[in-house]
């Protein structure tokens, strides 16, 4: 009887520790917008052209509603895709057209996890090496590129995919590149690649290119 009451005891802890870290999960910040659409789309006007991405709440709630945060702010709108290496990625969201870094928010939890692979058309949360430093930045993968995914280490977060405007990818991912003193940075495009425009679209918005 002793030795169940124990094992009984033991399972009460172990369901309260696990209780526990499950309100200790980390919830979306800042207002959960358009909290009904799983699969939210976002039109990004951009000087190459119309890219339209579907975001993946069910896999990633907390980077899809950090994103579509500093969507409907406009604070992606007039800024520069700052970093381009071809075949490998195209990433934004961070400087203005004067090379201004746009204001930073909270930094979000790693979800990497989630299934989701950074392959070729996909757009995921950049960040620094702290696994959960990524704030506002993010790129599309212009291939597979699989060391970005989790293994024995953290990944970087996918949370949607291009289903519109893959080629105008394509080709922001192969325009000239050099050192940008402004900004310090290698990798830069010689002229500016621009998002001139973000936007959540309507739950049953379908694009007509």
């Amino acid at each position: 009887m002793i030795k169940i009451r124990k094992f009984l005891l033991l399972g009460f802890a172990a369901l309260a520790l696990l209780s526990g870290q499950a309100l200790a999960h980390p919830q979306p910040q800042g207002k959960v917008i358009a909290a009904n659409n799983l699969y939210p789309q976002i039109k990004m006007e951009t000087n190459k052209g119309v890219i339209i991405v579907e975001l993946n709440r069910v896999k990633a709630p907390i980077a899809v509603n950090n994103f579509i945060n500093y969507v409907i702010r406009g604070e992606y709108n007039n800024t520069i895709f700052h970093r381009v290496i071809e075949d490998f990625v195209v990433q934004g969201g961070g400087y203005d057209t004067d090379h201004i870094p746009r204001k930073n928010g909270d930094e979000i939890y790693n979800e990497s996890g989630n299934g989701l692979k950074n392959e070729v058309g996909t757009i995921a949360m950049a960040r620094q090496h702290d696994p959960h430093s990524a704030i506002r930045q993010f790129y599309f993968n212009v291939s597979d590129n699989d060391s970005l995914d989790p293994g024995r280490n953290w990944g970087y977060t996918v949370f949607g995919s291009v289903t519109f405007g893959e080629e105008i990818l394509l080709q922001m991912s192969a325009v000239e590149t050099d050192f940008n003193e402004d900004l310090n940075l290698d990798d830069v495009p010689v002229e500016p690649l621009i998002l001139i425009k973000a936007t959540l679209m309507p739950e049953d918005y379908i694009h007509e290119g």
